[in-house]
């Protein structure tokens, strides 16, 4: 194996890794601005409101996006295991 196709594997997995991880990191600092502009607009300093939207946004985007990450990730598995083969 090359060192070349080393570089290939790492970069595809963090390519995997961003594309599975950024949309839930984006949608909890999303809503926990959110939350904060309306608790500071409130004065209402409560800290697991913010804890619990997030939560149930996270548990959301899993149960409807959960099939494409899985299925993300099955397909670098799956490149993986060819390369394997090969060697």
């Amino acid at each position: 194996m090359e060192i070349t196709q080393v570089v290939d594997i790492f970069r595809d997995g963090i390519g995997v890794a961003l594309r599975v991880g950024a949309p839930i990191l984006l949608l909890s600092l999303i809503v926990g601005v959110l939350v904060a502009i309306l608790q500071a607009v409130t004065q209402i300093h409560e800290q697991t409101i913010s804890f619990v939207l997030k939560l149930i946004v996270v548990v959301l985007f899993l149960i409807m996006g959960g099939s494409w990450m899985m299925a993300t990730m099955q397909d670098y598995a799956l490149e993986l295991f060819e390369l394997m083969k090969e060697v």
